[in-house]
């Protein structure tokens, strides 16, 4: 079933699957639509009429070809059903064979109604076509051909000269012109050669390039069929033939070479209608993939959209999961109880950032003195500042907003207490204050942080890097600030 088209039930011809899930040939689904304003699904109306949602509308633009399918169709086992063919193979290479195929059953293209297999064609047309007839040059009947052969092969009108009937030449021409018709189009379905190699062109190549080459060469082609045609009355005509006196255009109607000119324009009417459909067949074609080309840009757009939305919706998540990142920093490290130790690593490189003035200074984390204390941080200059910049380590005390500082009695008044550690606990560098109740330092902050205030002579340089002492190991060291 899956093979088949929703509308004609036929095998899918150049599938397309709409937005409901149903499939249609391509040739069905454009009718439909062009025939039926707001079409709905036939398949959706017949599983449940009572769910039919805007999916089962049919549109040209609202359906995809369905490749999948179109490769699962051309790869069926197919055998021709006509009466004494023998043919089977897989169903891509059915249609050539419908073109081809001796025992189709074809109408004659002289429009006398009758209709013969293809193989039995010429035969048709030189022994029972009524419409394959001519005017005879010698006794001026318009006959079949084969009784007008018949009669003068009795009469041997021209015996003495050793010439034929005028007929018997028309007739050669009328048959070699089918042949080479009918070769023609079985040439087409050479992989090897081109369709014209007959009368002249000697291009060859792949399926692909022998269709390319077709499309085109007509003008050249068109030469070569011109050129074969010339051939073919030189031969026909041959210059020792010479009509008898009494045979004058006058009294016999057409010349012989108005009847081959003729038939020659017939040959031609019938290769420029095919090469016509060819065209025409390539134009759908083209069409086709220029409206395939078009919906995959389509799709493909709305997925550049669908990109952009993820992307920013992604990085909207990056922003929140960095949030959330910092705020479980904070959470880890923050101080509760007025005891907060800072441990400070890469102490080289960031007293060397200190002096050249990149990062002149560092602020600790947020601590606080109680659940719902005072929010404070520290700050160091590990070159110095003021009075002791270049020469001493300045550490600084800093008031910041907090989320209770309306509940809070202001200006702040709880002893500072600063400690560098001896890592090897021996000498403990300790220095004090209380806050000056009248700075600004320690008032309630109106902007996110108060001025610093502190230390600027915490501790010689000099100290702070001696051997002597374990103020600095493995570049890294340890600030306490204790809060009374």
């Amino acid at each position: 079933q899956k093979f088949l088209c929703s509308n004609c039930h036929n095998i899918l011809k150049k599938a397309l699957q709409t937005l409901c899930g149903h499939r249609y040939c391509s040739a069905c689904l454009t009718w439909i639509v062009r025939n039926n304003k707001n079409a709905i699904c036939q398949k959706c109306k017949e599983e449940d009429p009572n769910t039919l949602g805007e999916e089962s509308l049919l549109a040209e633009d609202r359906a995809f070809g369905d490749a999948a399918i179109n490769k699962e169709i051309s790869e069926l086992r197919v055998r021709c059903v006509t009466p004494g063919c023998s043919w089977s193979g897989v169903m891509k290479d059915f249609e050539e064979h419908q073109s081809l195929c001796e025992y189709a059953l074809i109408p004659c293209h002289t429009g006398c109604g009758h209709v013969v297999m293809r193989r039995k064609l010429a035969d048709h047309l030189e022994n029972g076509c009524v419409n394959n007839v001519t005017v005879c040059q010698q006794c001026q009947c318009s006959l079949a051909s084969s009784e007008c052969q018949k009669q003068h092969q009795r009469k041997r009108w021209v015996k003495d000269e050793g010439v034929q009937c005028s007929f018997i030449s028309i007739n050669r021409i009328i048959s070699c012109s089918f042949r080479l018709d009918r070769h023609l189009r079985t040439s087409s379905a050479s992989r090897d050669g081109c369709c014209f190699s007959a009368v002249g062109c000697a291009f060859r190549g792949s399926k692909e390039k022998i269709q390319e080459h077709e499309k085109s060469a007509v003008g050249a082609h068109m030469l070569l069929l011109l050129q074969h045609m010339r051939h073919l009355q030189g031969s026909l005509c041959p210059k020792g033939f010479s009509p008898r006196p009494e045979l004058s255009l006058k009294s016999a109607g057409k010349s012989l070479c108005e009847l081959q000119l003729e038939n020659k324009l017939h040959v031609f009417e019938n290769i420029v209608a095919v090469l016509n459909k060819e065209v025409e067949s390539s134009n759908l074609e083209i069409l086709a993939f220029r409206r395939q080309s078009e919906l995959d840009q389509n799709i493909i757009r709305g997925l550049e959209l669908k990109i952009a939305e993820l992307h920013q919706c992604l990085m909207q998540k990056d922003a929140g999961l960095s949030s959330l990142h910092k705020s479980l920093l904070f959470s880890e490290q923050a101080s509760y109880d007025g005891i907060f130790l800072w441990k400070i690593t890469e102490v080289g490189r960031k007293l060397q950032d200190s002096v050249t003035g990149r990062t002149v200074s560092l602020y600790s984390p947020a601590f606080y003195t109680a659940k719902y204390g005072y929010k404070v941080c520290l700050r160091v200059y590990l070159n110095g500042d003021g009075t002791g910049k270049g020469t001493h380590m300045s550490l600084f005390f800093v008031v910041m907003k907090g989320d209770y500082d309306a509940l809070l009695p202001w200006p702040f008044r709880h002893k500072v207490t600063f400690m560098l550690l001896d890592q090897n606990n021996r000498e403990h560098i300790i220095d004090a204050f209380r806050p000056d109740l009248t700075s600004a330092s320690f008032q309630r902050p109106v902007n996110e942080m108060n001025v610093a205030s502190g230390c600027p002579l915490f501790l010689p340089l000099a100290k702070l890097q001696s051997p002597k002492h374990a103020y600095v190991r493995e570049d890294t060291l340890f600030l306490k600030c204790i809060i009374e």
